[in-house]
């Protein structure tokens, strides 16, 4: 509307893998290289069990309808030689795949400095519940987010609206005073699509700049009033 202010942002809301960590096709990459099969095995044995079951394997472990070897093994039977599990050389996929998993810690601690700027930050992560303690434990999350809102236990993800609508449930702010982002597109869109500003990840310098030329327009920063 013309005329109108523009609401000044009161919350960051950020994505996990990718943007919070390395990019996922690092990650992916070295997993690969870890159980010795081609990068490009690997993604058409995805790509197939996909196809097969009508499903993508990796959202039905993000939430919950799966369980992580169920995953794995759906995904196995599809490479060359139909491998079982030994492929992993018995340590859970999990942890072959937070090898490779580093968190982003230019971001982490920006977002601590807007925190004690009086901004509420909250994660919104498609996830896995067996990965929960690996995760969780490379983030202060007690420490700065307000809230965490995780795929594996609400039982369904980005972007379909329902995660966002029960993101903004859990924030005292509304959408039109949330930033957010994430580093693809479909879940960007999803959030305008419930009113929030958004921005795509790109490479960390990129972003913090994107965020902080945002947050210089929206106006001063909050006053906190609260430790909630």
């Amino acid at each position: 509307m013309s005329g109108a202010a523009t609401p000044r942002i009161r919350a960051v809301v950020l994505d996990y893998g990718g943007v919070l960590t390395n990019p996922l096709h690092e990650t992916f990459a070295a997993f690969a290289d870890t159980v010795g099969v081609p990068l490009e095995q690997l993604q058409a044995a995805f790509a197939t069990a996909t196809r097969v079951d009508g499903r993508s394997p990796m959202a039905d472990l993000e939430t919950g309808r799966c369980t992580e070897e169920e995953m794995v093994l759906r995904v196995l039977r599809h490479l060359p030689g139909s491998p079982g599990l030994e492929l992993l050389g018995g340590v859970p996929f999990g942890d072959l795949w937070f090898r490779a998993r580093l968190v982003n810690e230019p971001l982490v601690e920006r977002l601590g400095e807007l925190h004690r700027a009086g901004y509420l930050i909250a994660l919104l992560t498609n996830n896995v519940k067996e990965w929960g303690p690996r995760w969780r434990a490379g983030l202060p999350l007690d420490e700065i987010f307000h809230t965490v809102v995780d795929s594996s236990a609400e039982g369904v993800r980005k972007p379909d609206p329902e995660i966002y609508r029960r993101l903004l449930d859990r924030l005292p702010v509304p959408a039109e005073e949330c930033l957010f982002v994430d580093d693809l597109a479909e879940n960007c869109a999803a959030a305008e699509a419930r009113g929030m500003t958004t921005i795509g990840f790109t490479t960390t310098g990129a972003t913090l700049r994107a965020i902080d030329a945002l947050l210089d327009e929206r106006g001063a920063y909050p006053t906190r009033t609260s430790t909630a």
